[in-house]
């Protein structure tokens, strides 16, 4: 690909300058040839759905619909309602108008709020482009303002209506389209739309990647190989079943903690978000430490494990991984580390194990994980009696594919995670830059059917884990019974276990977690090296039903830098004396393969 692209006409005195075409000729061939990578986008899109392999979603269409129509119902089904509405539209567009007759007649016009995606000077220089701007904002203001204003409606369906709207209103943002977008406007007629045929190849190429959804690129995927920049941290897969593999890795230090780590993490994508870059590697930072690290790297399901459901990941998973830590290290107690879901199936776990009597798990430290799902944000969106019927048959064939999922998550945060993507990779034709955490996301992995509809029934729509009505396998869970040290940590700034669900959570168990709030995010506050002297941390009292998180964030104590300096201090008294380093399967278990293994590449 040719680099040497000529660069877009900068705005100056003319606001009319930059937006002619300069060679018609090559402009239409190269609008012919984005025809041409469109058609065969379509044709990825039409294809698998003509033979009827996948079904659209995450999000249903008709669910819109009608949940939106309950709102339009309120408005309507009272003249003076609708009235005022229409009013205040009318009037803001009023002041659209205004301000554009202000700009023509060479008046100052007050600025409009900071936005990111308005940031190129024509958006408010430019005539056109100005009254897109704040005519986007009026409808953007007026239509939120419906939706939260709209009474009457149960917290579920306003909750919906919120988030719909909200997707859309990012969705016709005049920023994502050519010809209402100055900056790609001009990009376009620069280039001759060249910057059009690379977009839509990549747009082709990601959509023949998702077998009929758009696998959205958020990283440059060249850059980054599975074992050899990411997750390479040494170590052995020391036993396997058909769900999980087991990696313990080799020890660091001349003596380790005689206690062993078991880490459980998310079966949605892959374990090496906590191994990414050996710098980032919170995984190899712990082995620095003194510590004997195994993680579980879940399968990546098929139709084989359609029927797998949570008795079976805790059976198969974590008491697998616990019988293999006893073999390879001689040590019964563990020490465990659960991340998101994988933490709210070790939360499960404990008193699962503990009502049969195994209570080889000595500590616990839950990493942004949910036990309590009342105040779990956007993703109960997607949780309801309908939409749970669609998607057991969208996984008809045993199992939700993963760019599925993926786009869910994505959709939780679209003006961030997919807008931004598309405006750059299928309209300006660039590629993204290489980001190591962003390749992870992208590295989506399928869900088990029956593991999948459990965890939302029982989690998402009915929170049956905090009530103490779970059962796994006719057990009851209760969390109350569990008082072994715990910790805690919740991000300030998730998405998908905000810091008060994971407060609330803390009140289920039996004794008190020690709780730690990271800022940044679900991931980013996680994965957050001490050698980087990124973000801060806040520590206060035990979680209380006598003290309202609100009230705990006031007087927390806030510490510069990353909480993994914080969780060693508090896992050491945990963790036991020192014994010499074991090298992985400890002589008794052969290794398998180097890690991170087969399953995590699947």
């Amino acid at each position: 690909m040719n680099d040497q692209r000529p660069s877009p006409a900068q705005p100056d005195s003319d606001p009319f300058l930059g937006y002619a075409v300069r060679d018609p000729e090559a402009f239409a061939r190269n609008v012919a040839h984005m025809l041409e990578h469109l058609g065969k986008a379509a044709a990825a899109w039409v294809e698998p759905r003509e033979r009827g392999e996948v079904r659209d979603g995450p999000i249903s269409y008709t669910d819109v619909v009608s949940t939106l129509s309950e709102v339009g119902d309120y408005w309507l089904s009272d003249s003076q309602r609708a009235f005022q509405a229409q009013t205040k539209l009318m009037a803001g567009f009023m002041g659209v108008w205004a301000n554009s007759f202000a700009r023509a007649s060479g008046q100052s016009v007050a600025a409009p709020k900071p936005d990111k995606r308005f940031a190129d000077e024509d958006w408010n220089r430019h005539p056109l482009f100005a009254f897109l701007r704040e005519g986007y904002g009026v409808l953007n203001d007026w239509t939120s303002a419906l939706v939260r204003d709209a009474d009457g409606l149960d917290p579920h369906t306003k909750h919906k209506a919120i988030f719909y709207t909200r997707v859309i209103l990012n969705a016709i943002s005049p920023a994502n389209f050519v010809a209402t977008n100055p900056e790609l406007y001009r990009e376009t007629m620069a280039e001759n739309g060249e910057n059009l045929v690379r977009g839509m190849r990549m747009f082709a190429e990601d959509m023949a990647r998702g077998e009929g959804f758009l696998k959205l690129r958020q990283s440059c995927e060249r850059t980054f190989r599975v074992g050899e920049n990411v997750a390479t941290t040494p170590g052995k897969v020391v036993a396997e079943n058909e769900l999980c593999q087991i990696i313990q890795y080799a020890p660091s230090t001349e003596t380790v903690f005689k206690r062993p780590i078991l880490i459980s993490p998310p079966w949605i994508n892959r374990f090496y978000i906590l191994d990414l870059s050996a710098e980032k590697s919170l995984i190899r930072w712990m082995v620095e430490q003194g510590h004997t690290v195994f993680v579980i790297s879940w399968v990546n399901p098929d139709a084989r494990h359609a029927e797998k459901d949570w008795g079976d990941y805790i059976e198969e998973g974590l008491v697998f991984g616990l019988d293999t830590v006893r073999q390879a290290t001689g040590e019964t107690d563990v020490n465990a580390i659960g991340y998101c879901v994988g933490g709210t199936l070790l939360s499960a776990a404990l008193p699962y194990l503990k009502a049969r009597g195994d209570e080889r798990i000595r500590s616990a430290t839950l990493l942004t994980t949910q036990v309590d799902f009342r105040h779990s944000g956007d993703l109960k969106v997607f949780v309801d009696e309908h939409q749970l019927a669609e998607l057991e048959k969208m996984m008809a064939r045993g199992y939700l594919e993963g760019t599925q999922m993926a786009t869910t998550f994505n959709l939780l945060r679209s003006g961030e995670l997919i807008w931004p993507y598309v405006v750059s990779n299928y309209l300006k034709g660039k590629e993204p830059a290489p980001f190591d955490l962003l390749f992870w996301n992208a590295d989506a992995t399928r869900m088990a059917k029956t593991n999948h509809l459990f965890y939302l029934r029982n989690c998402y729509f009915e929170n049956r884990l905090a009530r103490g009505e779970m059962e796994i396998k006719g057990t009851r869970l209760d969390l109350s019974t569990i008082d072994i040290p715990l910790y805690n940590l919740a991000t300030r700034e998730d998405h998908i276990a905000p810091a008060i669900s994971v407060y609330e959570g803390s009140l289920a168990f039996g004794k008190p977690p020690t709780l730690v709030v990271a800022a940044s995010g679900h991931i980013a506050g996680v994965v957050n090296p001490p050698a980087r002297q990124k973000y801060k941390f806040w520590t206060g009292a035990a979680p209380s039903r006598d003290v309202a998180f609100e009230d705990w964030w006031h007087t927390a104590e806030e510490t510069p830098g990353s909480w993994w300096p914080h969780w060693q201090s508090w896992i050491e008294p945990q963790a036991g004396e020192h014994v010499p380093a074991r090298e992985p399967g400890g002589g008794v278990l052969s290794p398998i393969e180097d890690a991170p293994g087969r399953y995590v590449r699947s």
